[in-house]
């Protein structure tokens, strides 16, 4: 059905809450490899030790999720899509406050994009996050639906940025990854089957299950909150990347930093395929 741009765009998803504590936080780092060659470096355990436990801000992806699969599943009007054929294309996440260990917060959804890409749809699930009016994140979801464009609509959107400079960079992290890796990071709640079972991967094109992106996205996250930002998660104020292409479990991805004004410039792609990017535009912004 094509997507009816009057009805979708705007369109607002009953808020839904959710909690979370330290196991839920532990297990999340755990899922981006947290404690992976080294689990009793201090710096490690501030990540899986409940008594000087951390939150990475890239946690925020969690507790919103809900929001983004409640979109996709035909309970948004006016917008039906394949979840076969859906790539997860852009996540931009602001975070207002430090995020705590243990909470419970009430996410508010709506479609705040829509773009026509011509072969493919271009949509944005903003979900925000804590109490109304004084969230303490804000996620944006930003799908490419392949063969849901041609309705109309708007293919202007926006032109990529977050470019890096030509210098070398300031750091080049390397973070291995397991080959049971997306098996763990599926319980902190994306339970999409692309990342567990290859029948259903290779209905989405792949050979085998792929990590998932938003798991490349806390790796990421985690290199350079420990490499340029001193192990500081609370420093972090947005972090806002594209994907561009996939990692299988089991390989290494390699992130690049770049020291520039109030961000960090970053890129990322595998050690085993290092002409083939995985993260691009991306960048972390840090507090004032």
């Amino acid at each position: 059905m094509p997507i009816d741009l009057d009805a979708a765009l705007g369109a607002t998803i009953g808020p839904y809450s959710r909690s979370w504590d330290a196991d839920d936080v532990m297990l999340y780092h755990f899922g981006i490899g947290a404690g992976l060659g080294k689990p009793t470096d201090p710096a490690e355990l501030a990540y899986t030790y409940e008594q000087r436990l951390v939150v990475l801000p890239s946690f925020g992806v969690v507790p919103a999720f809900h929001g983004l699969m409640t979109a996709m599943t035909g309970q948004v009007p006016g917008l039906a899509v394949n979840p076969v054929m859906v790539l997860h294309g852009e996540q931009d996440l602001e975070i207002h406050k430090p995020i705590p260990t243990s909470a419970t917060v009430e996410n508010r959804p709506r479609i705040s994009s829509i773009y026509d890409k011509g072969k493919a749809a271009l949509i944005t699930v903003e979900v925000e996050s804590g109490p109304a009016g004084d969230p303490i994140f804000t996620n944006r979801f930003t799908i490419f639906a392949r063969g849901e464009g041609g309705f109309g609509g708007d293919p202007n959107s926006p032109a990529p940025g977050n470019t890096p400079p030509e210098r070398e960079p300031d750091a080049v992290v390397e973070s291995p990854t397991m080959s049971h890796q997306a098996l763990i990071y599926r319980l902190s709640g994306d339970k999409n089957p692309l990342h567990a079972d290859p029948d259903f991967a290779k209905l989405g094109g792949f050979d085998v299950p792929i990590l998932h992106g938003l798991c490349t996205f806390g790796i990421v996250c985690k290199a350079t909150v420990d490499t340029l930002l001193g192990g500081d998660a609370t420093a972090v104020a947005r972090y806002g990347v594209r994907f561009t292409g996939v990692v299988f479990p089991g390989e290494t991805v390699v992130t690049s930093m770049w020291r520039e004004a109030d961000r960090i410039i970053l890129s990322a792609t595998t050690k085993e395929r290092s002409d083939k990017p995985v993260l691009s535009n991306a960048a972390i912004w840090t507090r004032s």
